[in-house]
């Protein structure tokens, strides 16, 4: 055949008469080997296809099983959830779909016209770099032939394409902006609905501990998040854009073979790369978690900066507060070294491994004669070489951009996992759901039978409590079965040492704590207002400190105004504090510094009294007010009808009560009515019957002294 004696060796043919014959046959059979590489890589990726399909299958069944396994184990008392591992899985991308949902709602929302307009800016500005790569050649062909009349005129219009060419660079970062702004408020409205809805907020910081710090995660992490996924989409769509027309441009000048010999180099030496990458997804997601921890050291030494004051605990805090900080920057350091490294690399082989290899891509249409080519002259030569490598270099450094792309694409694993994981966290509370660390006092293995299971609640106007344990935070079971039924108009006084169980049980019937087990009757959360000892004062104006959680709005629709709370105000004694400020009912302050204790439990019972609700909870709400003034508080109350419960070891209000729940702390309780009268009469008694059996000692005492002396 006619390639075989074109191989025929003769034996005094040189190896350069050898690599000639080899390129005759190669150019003779370009057309056939060309279409051969492209079919073997379209193969290729096929079969890569297949075994990615193949391997988010196993995947998948592998967290199925895991799953599986850790539902039988996991309980309120049971193991710590596994933290979740940061990489680009499977679990990655699910967690991503689900929160792209969130931030771009649907075809017709803004973002998606905003995603539109961005795509249309990029495609501009890579047709515009397109065409600026051309321009560049033929500047530098004017250059080399001397016409200084069309140099001119190409620096010209090569100024001219730049007015676009700024005004797209600008528009695009201007997209970039705006959609991290539109992501990071699509996602803050959604979490704060569910953090703020089904008392979510109280569950995720009291009965889960699986989440330590969701300020941090709402504040920081969702704007980190959205900054991420921003500037991913421009860092990626654009390389890729560049990379597919440019590689298309180069094919057409230098041969489509050739670039793909070059690209299978690229993507082997990427392929190194990315084996040699170290998990910055993961070391992202630990420096998060990091500072929230330090964050939350600092709220929480403000939150008892009293009691620390008090036992002079300010070297033992800094020095938790000094361990936290040192934490902190030592992973941090701990990553700048390994970015140090990893960067190192990756300028080596990008900028000049890969440079290499373009300057001899872009060399081949000078030694090599290409079929199909026209002749070129010295101009022409210069003016293909430099718009082929002005290309090559465009498209080298959009793969580069994509390498980059890749650790920030770990950086995003990071935040999604961590914003992912605050969701699923709400999602199980709200379902009921909860993991807790817990560390009872007598084990919690006796008790995980009742931990475990759950009760029933059903809306009822009277309150009633049929078997229903009673749990304290920590996991002990304080009673097994708490039995008892209040009906609407009667009032309870609950009783008992500290840690039987009385702020439990209104946890439960605040719906705050799950019911592990029994049947409980109780009226909406609506109808039932709890004052707490130390009570809650907003931020706002003095207006808002008596309607509270109403708004301005809802206490007009209440048909409620200024004059009615200044009624309440007076059966308080506290009209004053309307004249406190000029603002009058609008001042704001922060009231919790300027009203005393005693102030503070008087505005929360005007609260109660602008309410009006079925039943009121109230915990030790008369601690630091006269008896006097506990009077005003108790006879209002009952006579807007409003069925009081209350807790305290004030005898001066059992007279105020008709029913009494005596917890003895030690499992077991008492549910009778109550006789305040007789009641009073027996304390006596018994406090008569202290002294004297308290003074029978020192009698005997006597008694034997006497003996002795006689």
């Amino acid at each position: 055949m006619a390639w075989q004696s074109k191989l025929a060796l003769p034996g005094d043919r040189t190896v350069r008469g050898i690599v000639a014959d080899l390129t005759r046959l190669y150019l003779a059979n370009r057309s056939r080997i060309s279409r051969a590489v492209w079919i073997t890589l379209f193969v290729a990726l096929v079969s890569r296809v297949r075994n990615a399909i193949s391997e988010q299958k196993a995947a998948s069944a592998r967290d199925n099983q895991q799953r599986a396994s850790r539902r039988g184990t996991t309980s309120s008392g049971g193991e710590e959830t596994p933290k979740k591992k940061v990489a680009l899985d499977r679990e990655f991308f699910k967690s991503l779909l689900r929160l792209l949902k969130i931030v771009v709602p649907g075809w017709q929302s803004k973002e998606t016209r905003l995603l539109i307009s961005h795509s249309f800016f990029l495609v501009l500005r890579t047709l515009i770099s397109l065409r600026v790569a051309e321009m560049d050649g033929a500047i530098v062909k004017a250059l080399v032939k001397g016409n200084g009349k069309e140099f001119l005129m190409r620096i010209v219009w090569w100024m001219l394409i730049a007015i676009p060419a700024t005004f797209t660079n600008s528009m695009l970062s201007w997209h970039q902006a705006q959609l991290s702004l539109n992501y990071r408020t699509r996602l803050t409205q959604f979490i704060h609905d569910k953090y703020l809805s089904n008392l979510t907020f109280y569950g995720l910081s009291a009965l889960d501990d699986r989440i330590k710090n969701p300020d941090q995660l709402i504040a920081v992490d969702v704007s980190k998040f959205s900054n991420s996924l921003a500037e991913l989409y421009s860092n990626l769509a654009k390389p890729l854009l560049d990379m597919t027309i440019y590689t298309y441009s180069l094919s057409r000048s230098v041969g489509g073979e050739g670039v793909v010999f070059m690209s299978l180099l690229v993507q082997l030496s990427a392929n190194v790369m990315r084996a040699l990458t170290p998990p910055f997804g993961k070391y992202v997601a630990d420096e998060a978690r990091l500072e929230g921890e330090f964050r939350y050291q600092h709220s929480r030494l403000i939150d008892y900066s009293e009691e620390v004051a008090l036992y002079a605990g300010h070297d033992a805090e800094k020095d938790t507060l000094d361990k936290g900080y040192f934490t902190l920057i030592k992973h941090v350091n701990y990553i700048l070294r390994r970015r140090f490294y990893h960067g190192f690399m990756e300028d080596y082989v990008i900028k000049y491994f890969w440079g290499a290899l373009g300057l001899l891509l872009c060399s081949v249409p000078v030694f090599v004669k290409i079929p199909g080519q026209v002749a070129m002259n010295m101009g022409d030569r210069t003016e293909s070489f430099v718009t082929n490598r002005r290309m090559l270099l465009s498209a080298s450094d959009a793969f580069g951009r994509i390498m980059f792309s890749y650790r920030e694409v770990m950086e995003l694993a990071g935040y999604t996992s961590r914003v992912a994981s605050l969701l699923d966290v709400m999602d199980d509370i709200q379902a009921g759901h909860f993991e807790k660390k817990l560390v009872s006092s007598s084990g919690t293995d006796n008790n995980e039978a009742v931990l475990k299971g759950r009760g029933t609640v059903h809306e009822s106007k009277d309150i009633t409590f049929i078997d229903v344990p009673i749990i304290s935070p920590n996991g002990d079971v304080l009673v097994k079965a708490l039995c008892f039924s209040l009906k609407y108009g009667d009032h309870l006084l609950v009783v008992g040492p500290n840690g039987c169980g009385k702020s439990s049980l209104f946890r439960i019937l605040g719906g705050l704590w799950p019911v592990y087990g029994g049947t409980v009757y109780k009226p909406p959360f609506s109808a039932i207002f709890y004052i707490p000892q130390r009570p809650y004062l907003s931020r706002g104006s003095l207006r808002q400190q008596i309607i509270y959680p109403d708004s301005l709005r809802q206490m007009r629709a209440r048909g409620v105004t200024d004059a009615d709370l200044l009624s309440i105000l007076k059966i308080l004694g506290l009209e004053h504090l309307v004249e406190l400020y000029d603002e009058g009912w609008d001042a704001e302050a922060e009231w919790r510094d300027v009203l005393s204790g005693g102030l503070q439990q008087r505005v929360a019972m005007a609260r109660l009294f602008y309410h009006r609700p079925q039943y009121a909870i109230l915990d030790e709400c008369t601690s630091s007010v006269t008896l006097d003034t506990e009077k005003v508080m108790y006879d209002n109350a009952k006579a807007l009808g409003i069925t009081l419960m209350t807790v305290s070891h004030r005898r001066s209000l059992w007279k105020y009560h008709t029913h009494i729940l005596q917890f003895d702390g030690q499992g077991n309780y008492v549910f009778t009515k109550l006789d305040a009268d007789k009641r009073m009469k027996l304390e006596d008694e018994k406090e008569d019957l202290d002294v004297k059996l308290r003074q029978v000692p020192e009698l005997e005492r006597r008694l034997a002294e006497l003996t002795d002396e006689s």
